[in-house]
């Protein structure tokens, strides 16, 4: 049970006795597909930050400022220019907004903790405080609501009976073990957190992969952004 395979098979059983459990008090209820489509839903959007969270994770380094970075992209995306050229163009605007935004976040923390030799809790810190801060002054302390239907019926819609937001974070987790199971990208984050300075000798510009890994972290933050306003109609400096 010490060994990598004997942890995840111990979270595997809690899980199944907290479902043992639920089926046992709620009965059908529980048990249901639409209560499961319903849990899956709800817990996409942390899902999605999780997968980019794991990145980080495995290569040694902590994000305090994820819940702030899904905050001041939801707001920069629902802003009235942004909303203004999505309705003019194409929704897909808002999205590639979030995203850019939540990478331009990653970018800064990225670069402050690998060339700048800060320790990620104190960058992340910083910019968790930084990105609710700008959130807040952007919105001006309101709620935006979101005015563009098609991006809201789209993520609000559901393919073969599936929402479509869980679709997202199942394409997305797919998209995760494979760049971390079946790349070089992948090999090189589990060196980077196991040894940076073997890692080092060993070939891997560690700086550079560093900066990549809150890149991908902050792209996770900015798609879980676009799906937190579609759920919730709103880009808030309290999301997150």
């Amino acid at each position: 049970m010490s060994s990598s395979f004997g942890r995840n098979l111990g979270l595997v059983v809690a899980l199944i006795v907290l479902c043992i459990v639920g089926v046992a008090t709620a009965g059908d209820r529980f048990a249901s597909t639409d209560n499961l489509l319903t849990v899956l839903r709800l817990a996409s959007v942390i899902g999605v930050v999780s997968i980019g969270m794991t990145f980080v994770i495995i290569g040694g380094g902590i994000d305090l400022s994820v819940g702030a970075i899904v905050a001041l992209s939801s707001v920069w995306a629902t802003t009235l220019a942004t909303q203004t050229m999505a309705e003019d163009t194409h929704w897909i605007i808002m999205v590639f907004t979030a995203c850019a935004v939540g990478i331009g976040c990653g970018l800064v923390n990225g670069v402050l903790i690998a060339y700048g030799g800060m320790a990620p809790f104190i960058v992340t810190l910083a910019m968790l405080a930084a990105a609710r801060g700008l959130a807040e002054i952007i919105s001006e302390r309101r709620t935006q609501i979101v005015d563009v239907r098609p991006f809201v019926d789209f993520f609000n819609g559901d393919l073969i009976g599936i929402p479509v937001l869980v679709w997202i974070f199942a394409v997305v987790s797919a998209i995760g073990w494979v760049l971390l199971n079946r790349t070089t990208f992948g090999r090189r984050t589990i060196a980077v957190g196991g040894n940076p300075t073997a890692a080092r000798l060993a070939g891997i510009a560690v700086k550079r992969h560093t900066v990549l890994l809150y890149v991908v972290l902050g792209l996770a933050c900015g798609i879980a952004a676009a799906m937190l306003m579609a759920r919730t109609t709103t880009g808030s400096s309290t999301h997150g």
